[in-house]
């Protein structure tokens, strides 16, 4: 499985189970509502944005739903996690 196939995965079940739309995850996660689209018709991703992104779907992710099998979860770091993630509104708070 690649990394593209792993993060379209995760984000399949996080739309499902959030009930939201792909453009709106992909907005979330990238900034770009185009960018699960585009991985999807096969565009590429760099290091960095696939680490980040990972991050984002692990410390967002929503309780009760089970991670894709199939994709290693990373342990959230929250120097990874886009700045407008609760994730990361949570650690200024604090």
């Amino acid at each position: 499985m690649t990394l593209i196939s792993q993060i379209l995965a995760v984000a399949d079940v996080f739309c499902s189970a959030r009930r939201l739309s792909k453009a709106r995850v992909s907005t979330l996660v990238f900034n770009d509502g185009k960018r699960l689209a585009r991985l999807a018709e096969g565009r590429d991703l760099n290091t960095g944005s696939y680490e980040s992104a990972m991050a984002w779907f692990s410390s967002n992710w929503p309780s009760g739903t089970e991670w894709p099998a199939m994709v290693p979860r990373p342990a959230v770091r929250l120097e990874m996690v886009r700045p407008w993630s609760s994730a990361a509104k949570s650690s200024e708070a604090a």
